[in-house]
């Protein structure tokens, strides 16, 4: 039986609600906890609780704790959300189910070999700079076709879209505007949405939203 953690009771209630809002299932909502920087004990209550989805920012802090709980729990799935350079594209291949930061061709390259060379095939969104900021990762809009077109060449299973909106404005415009360019191009993925303002990316159709805070508390 899980053991209950009223956090994340809470956040599958938002969930459920804002898909109810939208006519969706909530089941087709995957809530990723974003457990960046977290210990293993303080992650250690959600496994308990029965989440499996984790995303973390960095390979080198991954690869520290997670290979311990994931054979405790094989049905982990980790993601990564944070900015990956190219040089740690076999590492991540190897740990992670899922990759949500692929923002430029010469990531995509590198993805694509460590894919073929390690058998592993994670599924890939591709960030897109969404409010066009310059200290962002993400690829430029203008660029998201090309980009699109040389992540399936080189093989990847790109699977949607993912971005950030801008901080301190309305996000809603920019969810729809990435609900619209992954229709566009027939990408069925939509990784948005965090702590704040989950419950509006769900109601425009995110699959995945990324939740930290809401389900840990604030950092330190």
């Amino acid at each position: 039986m899980p053991t209950p953690y009223p956090p994340l009771d809470e956040t599958r209630a938002q969930i459920a609600a804002a898909a109810k809002i939208a006519g969706r299932d909530p089941a087709a909502v995957t809530l990723i906890a974003i457990s960046k920087t977290r210990t293993a004990e303080e992650i250690a209550p959600l496994i308990a609780a029965g989440q499996r989805d984790f995303g973390e920012n960095r390979v080198q802090e991954a690869e520290g704790k997670w290979p311990a709980l994931v054979a405790a729990h094989p049905d982990i799935r980790l993601h990564c959300v944070g900015q990956l350079q190219s040089n740690k594209a076999e590492e991540a291949v190897a740990l992670f189910d899922v990759i949500h930061s692929v923002d430029r061709p010469s990531l995509v390259e590198a993805l694509g070999k460590a894919m073929a060379k390690g058998g592993r095939r994670p599924d890939c969104f591709l960030q897109v700079n969404i409010g066009e900021e310059p200290q962002k990762g993400g690829c430029a809009l203008a660029d998201l076709p090309s980009l699109i077109e040389a992540a399936r060449a080189a093989g990847l299973p790109v699977i949607g879209l993912m971005a950030v909106p801008p901080a301190d404005i309305e996000p809603a415009p920019y969810f729809a505007l990435l609900a619209k360019l992954a229709a566009r191009h027939d990408l069925p993925g939509l990784s948005m949405g965090m702590s704040a303002d989950f419950p509006t990316a769900i109601t425009i159709g995110a699959t995945h939203v990324r939740i930290g805070t809401a389900l840990f508390g604030a950092r330190a």
